[in-house]
């Protein structure tokens, strides 16, 4: 009688714990997901140290008497591909805030951001090996002396106003694209958003999103090299269509009806 008190004991507790945990998971909130994925996961370093392993093995296939002949360039964004901005969208939850430009830019002239994992020591590799590296990205022009600082801090290589091209006329980086390749080979882009590669993923909804992911098979994980992100980017804005000044609520069915079940 004793054991089966004590056995109907320990799968009570078993059944308690297990619930409680389950109820612990569902409290917490979803936004919160993506940055502890970000700054959490293991995972989250491995596809990062995967995407610049794949990116260095394809450097290296580029005959050094290329990179002797021509001017070879590698472009590269800079948010959630080369520096960690985690923290900032950390504090926003923390606080219970929502995003504004004057709080980005207030992250930014901190000139904190870290290095997405592998992204120092494969810039330094190519800048070694002959590339001229570019950063392009949609970052204010007011925030260039900032975020200079910042990429000294790291060590990444050609930390200069010549090497920047930040977000002027039009946030589409196609023009700043072909102006660097009219002087250039651009031998490589990486980005975590598909319209750092090009305009094709430009404004696009979902399926056709897909459909230029599809043509463009052959370039992911050769010229096309594509860092995680799963705080931000196009992919959110096409799950709402790109409508702007949405509800809470609104954002929510939207995504709910993006969702696919069984």
């Amino acid at each position: 009688m004793k054991k089966v008190l004590l056995v109907s004991c320990f799968v009570a507790a078993i059944l308690s714990t297990s619930a409680q945990d389950s109820a612990a998971i569902k409290e917490l909130p979803v936004k919160e997901y993506p940055v502890l994925f970000q700054q959490q996961a293991a995972e989250y370093r491995a596809l990062c140290y995967q995407a610049f392993n794949i990116a260095l093995l394809r450097l290296h296939e580029i005959p050094r008497r290329k990179f002797r002949k021509q001017k070879l360039a590698i472009i590269t964004d800079l948010d959630e591909t080369i520096i960690d901005n985690s923290y900032s969208e950390a504090q926003l939850l923390k606080e219970g805030k929502t995003f504004t430009g004057q709080w980005w830019k207030a992250w930014t002239a901190r000139s904190a951001a870290t290095a997405v994992p592998g992204a120092v020591e494969f810039l330094q590799a190519a800048k070694q090996r002959g590339a001229t590296i570019f950063y392009v990205s949609n970052r204010d022009t007011s925030e260039v002396n900032s975020t200079l600082i910042n990429l000294k801090k790291l060590q990444l290589p050609d930390t200069d106003t010549a090497h920047m091209r930040f977000l002027v006329n039009t946030s589409s980086k196609e023009p700043r694209r072909q102006l660097i390749a009219k002087d250039y080979n651009v031998i490589m882009l990486l980005g975590d958003n598909l319209s750092d590669f090009t305009s094709a993923f430009e404004k696009k909804n979902i399926s056709d999103r897909f459909l230029e992911t599809d043509k463009a098979h052959n370039d992911w994980g050769k010229k096309f090299i594509v860092l995680p992100n799963p705080v931000y980017g196009e992919w959110e804005s096409a799950i709402y269509d790109y409508e702007k000044g949405l509800t809470p609520s609104q954002r929510e069915q939207k995504r709910q009806a993006k969702l696919k079940g069984y």
